[in-house]
């Protein structure tokens, strides 16, 4: 597929997805449901493969030295913030792509490669992350129905439409797959493993961070599945309007991966 009809393509998924226009202002905390019997049996499914594989990776994790912990934080998201950036300007907030961009400079620079963080001691505050998704909610893109996806977790038709478009905006993702990044180990190419790299150990670092208070929301919720769904629906809201998250723990960041698997 050429770059010009993936181009084509996803312009019709934006316009299809526009056409059921809302102002984001006015959406709920409630949406629709697609296929529930099929998303709670995809929920079991994602609780046990994260029992089984990421959980227990995320505990290894956290047995690091803090400082590898923070290091490694901090450096996955100073490459997250490309997509933000991609975001910001998409949604002509130009405000916050300028932030974004100064922090990427100054922390890529300074702060070695984004190990450290001394963009927010200089002023460029940390905001919460966007990705394509929230972008076609400024639009007007309504929610659609809600869902359960295998590894991926929760997600809205608008949000799994974002997914798709992530990939096509996210800049470290063609910085990985570009032909002049590519490293061949036989027949193997390993240049494109490291897009993936680079999300799993995001994904570790997420989970490592929200332990207990996973464990708390399995432990405490008379319906896991409602619990996940009104939680996901309420930040989704939450950050397209750009409201302050205030009920969890960590910074807004730190939760942004709920949305994604």
């Amino acid at each position: 597929m050429t770059l010009d009809r993936i181009k084509i393509w996803l312009c019709a998924i934006v316009f299809l997805s526009v056409s059921s226009v809302g102002s984001y202002a006015d959406e709920k905390y409630t949406t629709n449901e697609c296929f529930e019997k099929f998303s709670r049996g995809t929920l079991k499914f994602n609780q046990a493969l994260d029992r089984a594989i990421l959980k227990p990776v995320a505990k290894g994790y956290r047995a690091l030295p803090v400082g590898v912990r923070t290091g490694t934080s901090n450096f996955m998201g100073n490459l997250r913030s490309l997509l933000t950036f991609s975001n910001n300007v998409l949604q002509g907030d130009i405000k916050n792509a300028g932030n974004t961009a100064g922090r990427f400079v100054i922390n890529t620079t300074v702060g070695i490669l984004g190990i450290f963080d001394p963009a927010s001691k200089m002023g460029f505050e940390k905001k919460s992350r966007e990705d394509f998704g929230q972008t076609l909610g400024v639009w007007g893109a309504d929610t659609g129905c809600y869902f359960v996806l295998p590894v991926l977790g929760p997600t809205t038709t608008r949000d799994a439409i974002g997914l798709i478009g992530n990939v096509f905006i996210d800049p470290v993702y063609h910085l990985t797959h570009g032909g002049e990044t590519d490293l061949v180990v036989g027949n193997e190419n390993m240049g494109e493993h490291n897009y993936y790299i680079y999300k799993g150990t995001d994904a570790v670092d997420f989970r490592s961070k929200n332990i207990e208070s996973i464990d708390s929301l399995e432990k405490n919720s008379i319906d896991f599945y409602a619990s996940v769904k009104s939680l996901y629906l309420q930040n989704r809201v939450q950050k397209i309007s750009n409201q302050p998250i205030s009920s969890k723990g960590q910074d807004d960041s730190d939760w942004e991966e709920i949305d994604n698997q």
